[in-house]
């Protein structure tokens, strides 16, 4: 079992894996470009599935589907990110018994093979130096402690403990300087404790320190009001299974709050991306029992539902949520 598949949906996903054996605003380009395999501007629906490990790719552009076969079900974690800087997401995945990173470049085709992290590690690759191409990078967790490997795609590497061995990562470029900045969500002691967000700045180092959620919440990282910087956001759970979920996002540019009821408590996987290409992120859910996305346009506040996908497949854009 993937670790950082258990750390996407800390309760309901767990229990799936184990069943199942740009734009203007950089805070959201990010993200929808690493799922963004047709270049135009709008995060496509793609599921992982366990069927020879086949990506199926529902192009927005409206040119239909891509299948890929592309990593092991039961063994790799999707890694979806631009790492050759072309503003095209690249089909990517991260081997947990060998540590390798296999993607595909979507500008050419070819195939890098990259090594990176060990057996027991998370991916979390991002753009962490601001050039435009996903750095490699896994976090290790030892010491009781948390350690970020990173893979600069300018040259060098960064190795940076921030976090304790239980805690959450979230990165996102929360300060809005073009960096993904090192994040992560802290639980406390019991499920309706306090949660906290510590984040690094990139811009100058400094710590940013925010209570946002609770232990049993889980981080949906995005830029949900267009601003440039990534959001504090989290989704809490109902009290039953056919409860609906409720999102809590602290919008960074006017710093108000924005509470949406959007999906069912023992059903839904989160899947935040921007797939109306406003530069905001959309609010949004797959549905395991159904394979149906729904999707909220912050564009229009229009309500999408759009079948991809099957009861048992993996919801790749559910890679950033922890």
């Amino acid at each position: 079992m993937q670790v950082s598949f258990v750390r996407i949906h800390k309760v309901f996903f767990a229990a799936l894996c184990a069943a199942l054996f740009i734009g203007s605003a950089f805070g959201q380009v990010g993200l929808r470009t690493a799922m963004d395999f047709d270049h135009d501007g709008h995060a496509d629906l793609t599921v992982f599935g366990p069927d020879g490990g086949l990506w199926y790719i529902l192009k927005s552009n409206g040119s239909g589907m891509i299948v890929q076969p592309w990593g092991v079900a039961n063994t790799d974690t999707p890694t979806p990110g631009d790492y050759d800087g072309d503003g095209a997401g690249d089909i990517s995945v991260w081997r947990d018994t060998d540590g390798l990173f296999y993607t595909i470049n979507s500008s050419n085709g070819t195939i890098t093979t990259t090594q990176w992290g060990s057996s027991g590690a998370e991916p979390c690759s991002r753009d962490y130096d601001g050039d435009g191409k996903t750095d490699y990078c896994v976090i290790g967790r030892t010491g009781g402690v948390m350690t970020w490997w990173i893979l600069k795609s300018t040259g060098g590497v960064v190795a940076t403990q921030w976090g304790r061995s239980e805690s959450f990562a979230v990165p996102g470029d929360y300060d809005g300087d073009g960096k993904y900045d090192l994040a992560i969500q802290d639980p406390g002691a019991g499920p309706n404790d306090q949660a906290v967000f510590w984040i690094l700045n990139s811009h100058d180092g400094s710590w940013t320190v925010a209570p946002w959620g609770v232990s049993r919440s889980y981080a949906v990282p995005g830029d949900y009001d267009g601003d440039g910087k990534t959001d504090l956001a989290v989704v809490a759970d109902g009290g039953t299974p056919d409860s609906q979920l409720q999102w809590w996002i602290l919008l960074s540019g006017s710093q108000t709050v924005r509470v949406v009821d959007f999906g069912l408590t023992g059903d839904a996987l989160l899947t935040q991306n921007d797939y109306d290409g406003d530069g905001k992120t959309d609010v949004s859910i797959w549905s395991n029992s159904t394979g149906v996305w729904y999707i909220l346009q912050s564009s229009d506040n229009a309500y999408v539902a759009r079948q991809w996908g099957s009861p048992g497949v993996f919801p790749v854009e559910a890679y950033d949520t922890h």
